[in-house]
């Protein structure tokens, strides 16, 4: 298989991977990295992703995975994912875009409260938009287990908006 045949396998969801990657390591420049190795994977296993069912969670999964061995290695925490959340829109005033920025700020950090798992979550279902059994793949929880982290963690923003009046 030619390099030019994979990457066509793994361009409609490369952003995907940089995303997680970025909001797990908190870095560009390591999540860049990051992104190199999972490519270096995919082509040293090319024989083997070329004949998955399920390009995207593994490689999502692969993703995740060097993340938490990078962090392992160096022992430090995720950033705020606020750092990496930028809303534009262009009909808002600068008073109504910083009052939404604010809102969205806190919003942001009471999901960086979250328990981890739960974050990852939140991430992946309601961020990225993936389904219930994608996320139990690259996440490698069970499907009851993400549904319970989910609800958990959407009960617990609930709960932390209201008592803030968001």
């Amino acid at each position: 298989m030619q390099g030019n045949d994979i990457m066509n396998l793994v361009l409609p969801f490369k952003d995907k991977l940089y995303r997680l990657a970025l909001r797990i390591m908190g870095n560009v420049h390591e999540a860049e990295d990051i992104i190199q190795e999972v490519l270096i994977k995919i082509w040293k296993k090319r024989e083997q992703f070329v004949e998955l069912d399920n390009k995207e969670a593994w490689s999502m999964t692969v993703t995740r995975n060097l993340c938490i061995d990078k962090i392992r290695a160096k022992k430090m925490r995720t950033s705020d994912i606020t750092e990496h959340f930028d809303i534009k829109d262009k009909t808002m005033t600068p008073s109504q875009k910083t009052i939404s920025d604010d809102r969205m700020g806190q919003i942001l950090d009471l999901i960086n409260a979250l328990p981890e798992k739960q974050k990852t979550v939140v991430q992946l279902r309601d961020i990225e938009g993936y389904s219930y059994k994608e996320i139990s793949e690259i996440t490698e929880l069970k499907l009851d287990q993400v549904k319970v982290y989910l609800h958990r963690a959407r009960i617990s923003l609930r709960e932390q908006i209201l008592k803030r009046s968001i």
